[in-house]
């Protein structure tokens, strides 16, 4: 009595990243706009943020912040990745970030700014008049980091004074 079981636990053969971004690649550029990579992107966005917080809730005492920077694959321009992680103290504020503020009293996760690219701040900034209204949350965000209220706020979170140049990773 032969055991032929290969067949039923063949495992299903998945395209890995650099292969569905070739295929990307290859379709017409209308066909991937902005608003479809946000939507895949934000799939387990939410899912990430939660996750980050719970592996590091014991590490802090009272509150800590959440970074996530996203980052272009350097050579799969159409691959965004995101990454999470908890630190100390408030971060200054950089291109490609998303900051939280996490307090463990009362288990309160706020969401305290966004950052697009440079590229996207850029053009955000020189054109503010021609904004979408759907995206003035997002622009309102950029002008604050471009003006240095942003960082001013990083430093008030890091009680640092206000023309100190380094936040300090100690506090």
């Amino acid at each position: 009595m032969s055991n032929n079981s290969s067949a039923a636990t063949t495992p299903i053969k998945r395209k890995t990243v650099g292969e569905l971004s070739l295929d990307l690649s290859k379709k017409a550029p209308d066909a991937q706009n902005a608003i479809d990579q946000m939507r895949e992107q934000l799939s387990e966005y939410e899912e990430n943020v939660l996750k980050c917080i719970k592996n590091n809730r014991n590490k802090y005492e009272k509150e800590f912040y959440v970074v996530v920077l996203t980052k272009k694959e350097r050579l799969m321009q159409n691959v965004l990745r995101g990454f999470y992680f908890a630190r100390k103290t408030c971060p200054t504020p950089d291109y490609d970030q998303a900051v939280y503020r996490y307090t463990k009293s009362g288990d309160h996760l706020e969401f305290l700014w966004v950052i697009p690219s440079a590229d996207t701040v850029n053009l955000m900034k020189n054109n503010v008049a021609y904004v979408p209204s759907d995206q003035y949350a997002l622009l309102g965000f950029v002008l604050k980091f471009v003006d240095g209220t942003l960082l001013d706020f990083a430093k008030k979170q890091n009680k640092e004074k206000r023309d100190s140049n380094i936040i300090d990773t100690l506090l």
